[in-house]
């Protein structure tokens, strides 16, 4: 299990890179903005423990339990995956530019094509907006294909977008799910 990092360590942290959790053809590669100091510390995806991103995947049904982030390789057994459109970690995504976000929308967008998971479920809107010059976007699936995978937008699962509840991120998370088990 996780500890939690010192003062020290985060500060360290800033601007490291995490690993993606990838592989070949997945059914879903699950895509956050950037990580923060706290998973660069340690080194896992979404590992701060005010994030809802793994307790809204369990309530929307992609994980059989709630995993903890030091489980995050156990997910792709369950065929998804974990990236980022900017890979370096910061204290708070705004500090990232939007020509960092439109570099992260291209690598990402040459990532899909080479791991070709079936969906790309982008976790923050802003982001996807910038990253892929589409101002307009929703929340949910998207026109067109990035990277030959069909694109659904979810929520921030961030603590910082409190207007999401926990309830509503597992029933967009949800939402999502039935979508992609659908076809």
């Amino acid at each position: 299990m996780r500890t939690k990092p010192t003062k020290d360590e985060l500060a360290a942290a800033y601007g490291k890179t995490i690993p993606d959790v990838i592989a070949p053809d997945l059914e879903v590669l699950f895509c956050g903005i950037n990580p923060g100091l706290y998973s660069g510390a340690l080194g896992l995806h979404f590992a701060r423990p005010g994030n809802r991103f793994w307790p809204a995947l369990y309530r929307g049904g992609f994980t059989p339990r709630l995993f903890d982030p030091s489980e995050q390789d156990e997910l792709l057994g369950l065929g998804l995956g974990i990236t980022n459109v900017v890979a370096r970690t910061t204290a708070r995504a705004d500090e990232l530019s939007p020509d960092e976000f439109r570099e992260g929308g291209r690598l990402l967008t040459a990532r899909v094509a080479e791991y070709r998971p079936r969906w790309l479920a982008v976790v923050g809107i802003t982001a996807f907006r910038t990253a892929f010059g589409r101002p307009k976007a929703k929340i949910g699936p998207q026109d067109g294909e990035l990277g030959g995978a069909r694109v659904w937008v979810l929520p921030n699962p961030s603590g910082l977008n409190a207007h999401w509840t926990p309830a509503a991120l597992g029933d967009e998370f949800g939402r999502f799910r039935a979508e992609a088990h659908s076809e």
